[in-house]
């Protein structure tokens, strides 16, 4: 099966094309990066503006560059949530009645459930099960994954979700849009050990996060660093480095604590922040440690992209799933209620 993903979620617009025989064919992305940066984040109605001037290009431009005609594709999934509403419905509009006027199936995909599998599109895909951390801007999470749409949610942030908590330090330290990656590089040239902020939720059970203390704790920092008369750049990349090292403490113990309670010996990781090489070396060090295997999938894939979507859509449109006439989206959706490909 052929299948055509879009994605359309927050900020970026992506497309692939993804065959369940060859692997993926081809994919394409637009970020609008440098047109939020003026605002400081993400403005939802001028990402659905944008969304809607660049899709239908990028779908000609894709299936150009493939060699891919109409017929040729079997089916159409696109992000059906969550994510901003305006946005998701520009995807979801546009994949449903493509899909129509094609005569083809097309189904919704969860944007997370996406995420989950961006490791099977690598040369060397993990096996079910596995344990799941799904890190990104809007969610922080510990599944227990038995297969596709086989999903036990074992914690969440309570509050912040990590990516979230990357952004807003990023204000507090006055770096641009987006925030994390710049937050990461700048913690490069940071001093170890001047700086430690609490591993917050370590010294409880359970796999819940909370990252609204740590992100005080700094704030509460540069308050005082602020007050002295030499405050420099070097103060703020040794505060960057602290924080970094909390969060990704936090979640090594976290995903530790989830291998030892369900006794898989797999750990996936996948969202935005899972491309943060401080978290994949401490993830690495602990599950050799555990006897266990890392997998992630390769940067581009980390954020926003078509290919995950294509690929998690071709998995259920194989399975007989698909959407109805009516085209929906969800801004909150349950990861856990997504129904199994193995049920039907």
């Amino acid at each position: 099966m052929r299948v055509l993903g879009i994605e359309t979620s927050c900020d970026e617009t992506g497309v692939a094309i993804y065959d369940s025989e060859l692997g993926l064919l081809g994919d394409a992305l637009y970020s609008q990066v440098e047109m939020h940066a003026r605002y400081g984040g993400v403005i939802p109605e001028l990402a659905s503006r944008d969304h809607i001037r660049k899709t239908l290009p990028m779908v000609q431009q894709l299936m150009e560059q493939t060699g891919t005609s109409a017929s040729d594709i079997h089916g159409i999934a696109y992000t059906a949530g969550p994510g901003l509403i305006g946005a998701l419905l520009v995807g979801a509009s546009f994949g449903r009645s493509l899909a129509m006027a094609w005569n083809i199936p097309a189904i919704g995909v969860h944007h997370m459930e996406g995420h989950l599998l961006a490791p099977m599109l690598e040369a060397n895909p993990p096996s079910f099960p596995f344990v799941a951390l799904l890190v990104s801007g809007g969610h922080t999470q510990l599944v227990a994954v038995k297969g596709v749409g086989e999903y036990t949610l074992l914690g969440e942030s309570l509050d912040d979700a990590a990516g979230e908590a990357f952004d807003k330090v990023a204000k507090m330290l006055g770096l641009a849009y987006p925030g994390g990656p710049r937050v990461a590089a700048l913690a490069t040239q940071g001093t170890p050990g001047r700086f430690v902020f609490p591993r917050p939720m370590i010294n409880r059970p359970g796999l819940e996060f909370s990252f609204s203390g740590l992100k005080t704790a700094v704030r509460n920092t540069l308050i005082e660093l602020g007050k002295q008369a030499d405050f420099c750049e070097q103060d703020k990349a040794d505060v960057a480095l602290a924080f970094e090292e909390a969060v990704v403490q936090t979640l090594v113990i976290k995903c530790k604590r989830a291998l030892q309670q369900t006794g898989l010996k797999t750990l996936i990781i996948a969202g935005g922040v899972s491309a943060n090489q401080r978290l994949r070396a401490g993830l690495q060090e602990m599950v050799e440690a555990q006897r266990s295997q890392l997998f992630y999938a390769q940067p581009r894939f980390c954020t926003d992209n078509g290919a995950m979507i294509a690929y998690a859509g071709c998995q259920r449109l194989m399975a007989g799933q698909h959407e109805s006439l009516a085209i929906t989206a969800h801004a909150r959706w349950p990861l856990e209620s997504l129904p199994s490909v193995r049920a039907q």
